[in-house]
């Protein structure tokens, strides 16, 4: 081969060789940018702090549709490699950075052999603040306006977006909502008006600040359920069983549409009194509950809970356990050193107050008078072991007997009443009332007084002198000795004698009754027992011997006889006849009579009326002869 032969070969050669150097090299790049066309570039990346104080920034990026996990980043700032990470965040002190001027900032990612890079950004870090999402969201319903409230970020007010929509209604679309907060020092405060506190609501929450320069949205924060407002307080029924010396109190209630959970509480148990402090209310999901309380008085409340807040309470007043006669305290714990499981309770009484108002034992005055309860704890259940009323000094009464007067005066006597002295003017236990009495119009006469009990509001002042005047004074006595007193005058009336008509007209109708019922007595006996007449027995000859035909012979018994009188020419003229021979038999015969009456009723009315006689009529029963006179028949 010749010289010109071997250079033609081996510069075709070369160009060969380069032909394939150029399609190695090309391959390698089109293999490379198949490769980084794998990476997904990051997101731009924000820079940030949490408040305009805060010296550490936090810079977040993202990549979507990445699954790796071998996923590396390089952060870059003015193309300064700052950090190598794994993660779409870091943080970084602000003595790293330039914050004050704008600077680029930019992220890569490397995925295997792959690497992507997201576009530079141009901002001034100081100038870049991003809240976190609100925390501790709590919410109320002031009529049909919700009220929401979360943790403050800064003290300044910020911007708030709030998504909503009713939580019975979840596929419905988002209702959005911007305003501004209200701020304290600790919250952020916002009010969503026109809604129906009826019904539930889904809601998120998302703030900037509103003094930075390059403010940032938060991230949203998690859903909360906003219920229904509690308009109506529980109803709570109470049954009491009264033990020796404590009470089991069962409380019951209806379970609410829209609560979670009720609270109870009493004032008991939050002040610890006998038994172990419980300062926070009881939170439970049942509908029932069980305590025990002493004898004094206690208020139990209960209340129905849900996150937008909580029912009125529903207030249940149990009064102390009434004593049938409450007692002076002999000796109590007032001045001792009281156990660890022994407490005090003492109540201010006051005139017409049923619930009487609570005090410290530290607080306790003189000249007031107090109800103590001491109770002690056994089995963590309090127990009252003595009740009574009690002073811590006494003295004598401020006030005298109220509306102190006398009535009813007789001319002997005379009735009085007043009214107590009222518990805050008595300063002490008032043992009784003296009553003291002296007579006006004598400087001789004695002051008489009396001691009436306490309990006492009405009382007979007897063996007064007539027409006289008395001054009569009351006072309330304690302990210690005699208060104000209470005066008024009595007047006595004079003795009146003895009326002498009305002795008169007594006597005259007793003259009046006593002759009446005479009357009365004589009627009755005469109706009762008539008069039995005298019998007219005619003569007879007691030498006659008295046959045996004569005693058992039966007499006649004439119904009527009459007997004419005629002058006395007639008269003796039948006489002389009589004695001539007639028997007294004729005169006294049927046929005899009857010619009498036929003579009689034959005579002139003229003859009749000359006659000065009687006629008298004879009426024979059994022997017996009644007189009949003319007016009679």
């Amino acid at each position: 081969m010749s010289l010109r032969d071997f250079s033609l070969y081996h510069m075709e050669s070369l160009k060969s060789w380069s032909l394939l150097h150029e399609y190695i090299i090309l391959l390698m790049i089109f293999t490379t940018v198949s490769k980084g066309s794998a990476c997904e570039a990051p997101s731009n990346p924000e820079c940030f702090r949490r408040t305009a104080d805060e010296s550490v920034y936090r810079c977040e990026w993202s990549m979507k549709n990445t699954t790796e996990r071998d996923v590396t980043f390089h952060f870059y700032i003015q193309k300064v490699k700052v950090r190598i990470i794994n993660t779409t965040w870091f943080k970084i002190n602000e003595k790293q950075l330039l914050k004050n001027r704008p600077v680029n900032i930019s992220v890569e990612a490397h995925i295997g052999n792959s690497s992507c890079t997201s576009t530079r950004r141009s901002v001034v870090l100081s100038h870049t603040v991003k809240y976190e999402a609100p925390k501790h969201i709590s919410m109320s319903w002031l009529k049909n306006n919700l009220s929401l409230s979360w943790t403050a970020s800064e003290e300044h007010p910020a911007a708030a977006e709030i998504l909503l929509r009713r939580d019975a209604h979840r596929t419905e679309s988002w209702e959005k909502k911007t305003t501004n907060t209200t701020s304290d020092t600790l919250k952020y405060h916002v009010l969503v008006v026109n809604l129906s506190k009826d019904s539930a609501y889904q809601v998120q929450i998302r703030h900037r600040p509103t003094k930075a320069l390059n403010p940032l949205w938060s991230d949203w924060s998690p859903v909360v359920i906003v219920p229904a407002e509690l308009e109506q307080k529980p109803e709570v029924t109470m049954t009491t069983t009264l033990l020796n010396g404590t009470r089991n109190v069962t409380l019951s209630w209806k379970r609410m549409p829209n609560a979670v959970m009720y609270s109870l509480s009493d004032t008991q148990s939050s002040k610890g009194c006998p038994c172990k402090k419980n300062r926070d209310p009881i939170n439970m999901t049942e509908t029932t509950y069980t305590t025990f309380v002493s004898y004094s008085a206690v208020n139990i409340s209960v209340i129905g809970r849900n996150a937008a807040g909580s029912s009125p309470p529903a207030i249940l007043q149990l009064p102390a356990v009434p004593a049938a006669e409450l007692k002076i305290c002999e000796n109590t714990l007032l001045k001792e050193k009281l156990k660890k499981k022994t407490c005090l309770e003492l109540y201010e009484l006051q005139d017409g107050d049923l619930r009487p108002r609570s005090v410290s034992v530290t607080d306790i005055k003189d000249y007031v008078r107090y109800l103590y309860f001491e109770h002690r704890c056994h089995g963590s259940k309090p127990w009252t072991v003595k009740m009574c009323l009690v002073y811590q000094k006494e003295g004598v009464p401020l006030r005298k007997p109220q509306d102190f007067i006398a009535f009813s005066e007789t001319h002997t006597s005379a009735h009085l009443s007043w009214k107590a002295i009222p518990s805050a003017d008595q300063r002490g236990f008032l043992t009784h009332y003296s009553l003291c009495s002296v007579k006006v119009s004598s400087q001789d006469e004695r002051k008489e007084c009396h001691n009436i009990s306490a309990s006492v509001m009405k009382y007979r002042l007897g063996n007064l002198t007539p027409r006289a005047k008395y001054n009569v004074s009351l006072v309330g006595v304690t302990g210690v000795g005699e208060g104000p007193e209470a005066t008024v005058t009595v007047n006595t009336l004079p003795e009146k004698p003895v009326n002498v008509w009305w002795s008169l007209c007594l006597l005259f109708l007793f003259f009046i009754l006593t002759t009446m019922c005479t009357c009365i007595l004589k009627r009755i006996k005469g109706k009762i027992l008539p008069a039995v007449p005298t019998p007219v027995i005619s003569d007879f000859n007691l030498d006659q011997p008295m046959s045996q035909d004569f005693l058992e012979r039966k007499e006649n018994v004439h119904k009527l006889t009459l007997l004419q009188l005629h002058p006395e020419g007639k008269d003796k003229e039948r006489g002389d006849s009589r004695m001539s021979g007639g028997s007294s038999d004729e005169c006294f015969s049927p046929g005899s009579n009857e010619e009498a009456l036929r003579g009689s009723r034959g005579r002139k009315k003229t003859d009749m009326e000359q006659l000065d006689n009687e006629i008298e009529m004879l009426i024979y029963r059994n022997g017996l002869v009644f007189d009949v006179k003319r007016d009679s028949l």
